[in-house]
């Protein structure tokens, strides 16, 4: 049974103040780090931190074990919702565990054809795939928790079809800045723990000042408020950010300054595939209003969490009719 991320984010928040935590997918299971260091596994929904002594010392009774058939020991972390426990463990933990080395490339003698093979042998990491249950809900009406997410953002406001206004601007900022990143690889900027991915799909927050959430109005596109998001991989931090703008803005002749690092705890929603046009998602959204009346579940918009839509489709592309897009409403147990 492969571990859910919200397991895994759910670890994260835990250990918040441990240090800088982030984590990566392995081998179908994930790795965790703090401030570069790996100092644990997660597997099956279990949370192995490697054995030190600092932590011998601060808990000798623990329990070792392999988090995975022919793996050394690690301590096993039962009592995972004491959060103060588990941050000064970690601490000691990553205090004792040396920092990694930075990691030299061999270089090897290959024909062009041996590398176009290798190249075309890794797919690259695609978070529409790995993440089905977040980027390929069903056209009816569901529940999901969302883990805690790092976005680029820009913010702006009124009507997104109108040319040279501030959303199609945001869309061009973020793709500036994501493909920076994505094509760091490149360059002398070497981000640890990077590897090769798709840049995820773009997505939106969106309100309107004196409108509740399902109420929006669609006819009043000019008094919309956005947030447009890039969803980033883990393994970027944010002095890996800083760079992006700097470089993107010293290569492209660009002020970027808009584009934020933006952490969202998006937490409990409901969620839905729309298939059609923008101006058609009030029919979806009144069913997923009806779902979660159904369920016992409130609708929760504020100023904290938003209207969110995720676009599957590039809608200069494709007829309007055909557009996939995934709307997401945060929602509270009544």
């Amino acid at each position: 049974m492969a571990s859910k991320e919200e397991f895994v984010a759910y670890i994260a928040n835990q250990l918040e103040k441990a240090g800088h935590i982030t984590y990566r997918k392995m081998f179908g299971e994930y790795g965790m780090y703090c401030d570069g260091k790996i100092f644990a596994l997660i597997c099956e929904n279990q949370l192995f931190v490697k054995v030190t002594k600092a932590g011998e010392q601060l808990s000798p009774d623990l329990e070792l074990m392999p988090p995975y058939k022919g793996a050394k020991p690690y301590f096993l972390m039962e009592d995972i919702d004491n959060k103060e426990y588990l941050t000064k463990f970690v601490k000691a933990t990553c205090e004792e565990l040396p920092v990694p080395k930075p990691k030299v490339k061999k270089v090897k003698e290959e024909t062009k054809e041996e590398n176009k093979k290798a190249k075309t042998s890794k797919a690259s990491f695609d978070y529409k795939k790995e993440y089905k249950e977040f980027y390929m809900p069903k056209n009816k009406p569901e529940i999901v928790e969302v883990p805690t997410m790092n976005y680029l953002a820009v913010r702006g406001k009124g009507d997104p079809n109108k040319e040279g206004g501030e959303y199609k601007l945001s869309i061009e900022l973020l793709y500036g800045i994501a493909f920076t990143i994505k094509m760091s690889k490149k360059g002398n900027h070497q981000i640890e723990g990077y590897f090769d991915y798709v840049v995820p799909p773009l997505e939106g927050l969106w309100w309107q000042n004196g409108q509740a959430g399902m109420d929006m109005d669609y006819n009043r596109k000019e008094d919309l408020n956005f947030i447009s998001l890039i969803r980033l991989p883990d393994f970027v931090t944010e002095e890996d950010f800083k760079w992006a703008i700097k470089e993107a803005e010293k290569k492209k002749n660009r002020d970027y300054s808009k584009v934020e690092y933006l952490t969202y705890k998006e937490g409990l929603c409901v969620q839905c595939m729309h298939i059609g046009a923008y101006d058609n998602e009030p029919a979806t959204i009144e069913r997923m209003q009806q779902y979660i009346d159904e369920m016992g579940y409130g609708l929760d918009i504020s100023k904290e969490r938003f209207h969110h839509e995720i676009y599957l489709s590039d809608a200069r592309r494709t007829a309007p009719e055909r557009l996939k897009t995934v709307i997401r409403h945060p929602i509270l147990k009544i």
